[in-house]
């Protein structure tokens, strides 16, 4: 994963959609541009998760995007996504690194700057640092200022994403934040119309991200 290129990380949330309706949302934000997808479902059974993981992966493998599974290392592994993210209270960096091996992507969640050399010290891809405002989903949310994400961005050398109530209308407090790009929840799940939502934050985000670090 590079630095050298903004990049828009869709975060997916199945919350009140029919499983049909929620495949065609990804479908959608995949049309229209997004360059990560991460699953992430903190109710269902593991093998509801495993069945949905695999609808997921064949729209994911249809446009070429990297299929990122949140917390749970066995789903990755039984549809072969292409990683896993971790938090703060899942299984270590490390961990997930032996598991997964070295040719898959693990991100972690990093709310400091030690969180954020830690989990590259053990072998994390990437870092999504937020939450940078309130969000409605369920996942339990602290804000993270912008000068910390600024921080943590000086402090490593892989790639850091915003995530945290961001969209197309306030998404400009990270224009000088030199992230790597923005990873949204709400502004795609909620969308009246996601692929055109995806097109125009995947469009503010090439204009507008300054990356520093290649």
């Amino acid at each position: 994963m590079s630095k050298a290129k903004a990049e828009l990380y869709f975060v997916t949330d199945s919350t009140g959609f029919t499983q049909d309706d929620f495949l065609e949302v990804v479908q959608q934000a995949c049309d229209g541009g997004v360059t990560l997808v991460q699953l992430r479902e903190k109710d269902k059974t593991g093998l509801e998760y495993f069945r949905l993981a695999e609808e997921v992966k064949c729209i994911t493998d249809k446009y070429g995007i990297p299929l990122i599974i949140d917390d749970r290392v066995d789903i990755a592994l039984a549809v072969d996504a292409d990683g896993v993210h971790v938090g703060q209270s899942d299984i270590p960096v490390y961990v997930a690194r032996q598991l997964l091996g070295e040719s898959k992507i693990i991100g972690a969640t990093a709310k400091t700057v030690e969180q954020a050399i830690l989990a590259e010290s053990e072998g994390a891809d990437y870092l999504g640092v937020g939450a940078i405002f309130p969000t409605t989903t369920k996942v339990v949310t602290h804000i993270t200022e912008v000068s910390t994400l600024n921080a943590i961005v000086e402090a490593t050398s892989i790639p850091a994403y915003a995530i945290g109530g961001l969209n197309a209308t306030n998404m400009h407090v990270l224009y000088e934040s030199k992230a790597s790009g923005m990873a949204v929840v709400s502004a795609i799940m909620k969308s009246s119309d996601p692929r055109a939502t995806a097109r125009k934050l995947r469009q503010l985000v090439e204009a507008n991200f300054k990356v520093c670090k290649s």
